[in-house]
């Protein structure tokens, strides 16, 4: 038994429905890892307006797998699964046959076929699924459903196609914060909103996990949501960096306040609030980047021993960009490159792309001088190259989390809630822990401030 009162031995399951894989975490009570999977899909992105699972693949059977996965390797017999929630990035949506099965794409953010509206404005306002619904329901009109990932994943594990309030949120105006606006659905070609998920509100379990015992199962959550949970980023000067395949960047402040270009949500943590966003100079760009200059398993260390002040700049936008540009037609770019450059300082400048895009949305948001540190969190706190560029290019110190798989973290305490063991989220942040600090290299910080003038000035 642990502090308060809570059994360590208790373990539920969080599933994180990722860009290029799911993963699965066992979690005690007091937050110690009991086991983990990882299932790896393909991203289906030939080209820069295509961003699609193959959602059978993905949100059907790879969540399955995954639980099976990370329950196995616990060791089924011994731990005591008391509850499943499934995280997943927003706005996502498929069409679904009468099984829940889905027989299209998984359309996600930023996919062509939910073109439209304003780019500028964040996923709760943009109508992206609306519009995502509209082009579904075109293609598959005699689809049974059109479902989210956390829908299509509920299914699986327990037969009901079912989201909760938050990830509902998030296809406004779809959503009135009742249910489903039926005049909204039928202008996008659905007439009967019981196509639509069922909709549970907050904490209501969904139903039973029948795989792991008749363990209770959450409504779902936002990936981000998620991460930011767990992560401990809940003070002023805080800033949040989720390196994943989309990078987000989110500083607390201790006031709800606009700026230009970025966006401004609810924190987690009373009276406060998070500027920033996301931007495509994640891990779908870094990757791309690294495949590109060194194919294979070609060691990627290498970039520290590039000479500070011999390093190009990438403009990142492989497929536009999201925040703070908003210009979904931007392409990516080289500069600055001469003959004598090689290709670990294109990988270093790749690894600073990101650090810049992040430095970018502190300056527009105005936090630039009150930040303190940066909490890091995602796959790629692995990289040691990338969060140490991520310091110099800000020129902040980074508390790498220990978990990286932040989305599945948090749905597991989602997961707590629940199955009645937290009274509320409030305390998810006990969490919170945190790998070495990292701070930033002097020689490495000051030439990256000067490529940073050079990044912005790029940029426009």
């Amino acid at each position: 038994v642990g502090p308060g009162g809570r059994m360590a031995s208790e373990v539920t399951v969080g599933i994180d429905i990722g860009t290029t894989s799911v993963k699965a975490l066992a979690v005690d009570g007091e937050g110690r890892v009991m086991a983990r999977a990882r299932v790896p899909r393909p991203l289906r992105s030939g080209h820069a307006g295509e961003l699609a699972h193959d959602a059978r693949a993905s949100w059907h059977d790879g969540v399955r797998e995954a639980l099976a996965a990370v329950v196995e390797s616990g060791g089924a017999d011994t731990v005591d699964v008391r509850g499943v929630n499934v995280a997943a990035m927003v706005p996502s949506l498929c069409a679904v046959d009468d099984a829940g099965e889905p027989i299209s794409d998984g359309l996600l953010y930023g996919d062509a076929r939910g073109a439209g509206g304003d780019p500028g404005a964040d996923p709760s306002m943009s109508g992206e699924l609306v519009r995502f619904l509209g082009w579904l329901a075109s293609e598959h009109p005699d689809a049974a459903g059109y479902w989210p990932a956390q829908a299509v994943a509920n299914r699986a594990l327990c037969g009901e196609g079912a989201i909760d309030t938050t990830v509902a949120m998030t296809a406004v105006p779809l959503f009135d914060f009742h249910g489903w606006d039926e005049a909204v659905a039928a202008k996008a070609g659905v007439d009967d909103v019981g196509r639509l998920p069922r909709i549970v509100v907050g904490s209501e379990p969904v139903g039973q996990v029948g795989a792991v015992g008749g363990a209770l199962l959450g409504g779902g959550t936002i990936d981000a949501l998620a991460e930011q949970m767990v992560a401990g980023a809940d003070h002023d000067g805080d800033v949040l960096v989720i390196l994943g395949s989309t990078l987000i960047v989110w500083a607390v402040i201790p006031e709800w306040r606009q700026s230009p270009g970025v966006w401004t949500v609810p924190h987690t943590a009373p009276g406060k609030s998070l500027i920033g966003g996301p931007s495509n100079a994640g891990g779908l760009f870094v990757n791309w980047a690294n495949r590109l200059l060194a194919p294979g398993d070609a060691p990627r260390a290498d970039t520290q021993t590039a000479d500070p002040g011999r390093v190009p700049v990438w403009q990142p936008y492989l497929r536009g960009e999201r925040v703070p540009l908003h210009d979904p037609a931007r392409r990516a770019s080289l500069h600055d490159l001469d003959i004598g450059l090689d290709a670990a300082a294109a990988r270093r400048a790749a690894y600073e792309a990101t650090a810049f895009a992040a430095r970018h949305m502190l300056d527009l948001a105005g936090v630039t001088g009150a930040a303190r540190r940066i909490v890091a969190t995602g796959g790629g706190v692995r990289d040691a190259a990338w969060v140490q560029a991520l310091a110099d290019g800000t020129g902040l110190p980074v508390d790498p989390v220990a978990v990286p798989e932040g989305g599945a973290l948090g749905a597991a305490y989602l997961a707590r809630v629940t199955a009645g063991l937290e009274e509320s989220a409030a305390d998810a942040a006990r969490w919170a822990r945190y790998g070495k600090p990292i701070e930033p290299d002097a020689r490495w910080a000051a030439a990256s401030a000067d490529r940073y003038a050079r990044y912005r000035e790029l940029a426009g």
